[in-house]
C-alpha cells in the first residue's frame, strides 16, 4: 500500500476510533515521520513560465540552449526538473526524419556517342522583382550539350516533370537514361513507374555529389550568369520568353570548349 493511502487510513483511525498517532501508525506499520511529512510547494509554475516566455522569444531553441540560458541567468533549478517541465509543456522541437535513400552507385560521366543516350535534368530557383519565387526545370542532352527545354513555373511537381518529358519525347524520341539528383520530384514513385513503362534508366547521383551530374551543373551556371542574374523579371511569361530566345542562341551559335569550339547543333550535324 502506498504511503499516501496509509496516511489516509491512519488519519481515519484516529478520527473514528480515537487512536493516538503512535497507535494508528504502529497498526499500519507507517513511520510517524512519513505520516507527518508535508510536501513542499512545487515551483514548476515558475519554471513553466520561464520556459514558455523563452520559447516565445526563441522558437528555434531546443532544451539544451534553454537549460544553459536559465543556468546563466542564475536560476537554481535542477536540469532534470527543467527537462520534466519542458516535456510536460510539449516544447520539444519536431525533427523531420530524413528520407532513407537506396544506395546510389555512381555511374561514370562519359559523353555519349549518339543523341538520346543520356539526358541530364535539374532544377534551379530564382524570384521575380515582386519577390515571388519560381523554379526552372532544365533538360540537357549529354551527347552535344543541347539544351532541350527550360520549363518555368512557381511549382514543378513530379507530374509536371513527366508531362515535360513526354512533350520532348514526342518530337525528339525517348532517351535510354536520365541523370538526376535525389530531389523529391526525382525520387517519386510516379516518375519511377513512368521510367519503367518507357524503359528509361533513372541514374541518380550520390547525395552531396553534384559533380556526378557535371554537364547540367555547367549549363546551370551559364544560364544563371546569362539570364537569371542578368535580368530583373516582372512576370513568369517574361522569364519564359527571354529563356526561349536565349535557348535558341545557346544551341545554334554559342561555341562550347567541350565540343571543340562548336555549337551543339554544329556538333550534332558533324557527328550524326
Amino acid at each position: 500500500m502506498k504511503p499516501d493511502a496509509r496516511r489516509d487510513l491512519a488519519r481515519y483511525a484516529m478520527q473514528e476510533y480515537g487512536l493516538s498517532e503512535r497507535q494508528a501508525c504502529g497498526m499500519l506499520k507507517l513511520s510517524r515521520t512519513v505520516y507527518r511529512y508535508q510536501a513542499k510547494k512545487s515551483k514548476d509554475e515558475e519554471i513553466a513560465k520561464a520556459l514558455l516566455e523563452l520559447a516565445g522569444r526563441k522558437p528555434r531553441w531546443g532544451f539544451g540552449k534553454m537549460r544553459d540560458y536559465l543556468r546563466n541567468e542564475a536560476h537554481g533549478w535542477n536540469h532534470k526538473r527543467i527537462r520534466r517541465v519542458y516535456c510536460d509543456l510539449r516544447l520539444n522541437l519536431k525533427i523531420k526524419p530524413q528520407k532513407r535513400l537506396p544506395k546510389r552507385i555512381p555511374l561514370p560521366l562519359i559523353q555519349p556517342e549518339v543523341a538520346n543516350h543520356c539526358w541530364s535534368i535539374d532544377f534551379m530557383s530564382d524570384s521575380l522583382a515582386s519577390g515571388r519565387a519560381f523554379r526552372t526545370l532544365n533538360i540537357l542532352d549529354d551527347f552535344n550539350r543541347e539544351a532541350l527545354w527550360i520549363e518555368v513555373d512557381t511549382s514543378l511537381p513530379a507530374e509536371r516533370v513527366i508531362r515535360v518529358l513526354e512533350m520532348i519525347i514526342s518530337w525528339r524520341g525517348c532517351p535510354k537514361q536520365i541523370r538526376m539528383d535525389n530531389g523529391p520530384e526525382f525520387i517519386s514513385h510516379r516518375l519511377e513507374e513512368w521510367a519503367q513503362e518507357h524503359n528509361v534508366q533513372l541514374a541518380h547521383t550520390q547525395p552531396g555529389k553534384p559533380a556526378q551530374n557535371a554537364y547540367i551543373e555547367r549549363f546551370n551556371r551559364t544560364y544563371r550568369e546569362d539570364i537569371l542574374d542578368a535580368y530583373l523579371f516582372n512576370s513568369l511569361n517574361e522569364v519564359r520568353e527571354i529563356s526561349e530566345q536565349w535557348l535558341e542562341e545557346y544551341n545554334v551559335i554559342r561555341p562550347h570548349e567541350s565540343l571543340k569550339g562548336l555549337s551543339p547543333y554544329q556538333y550534332a550535324s558533324i557527328h550524326a
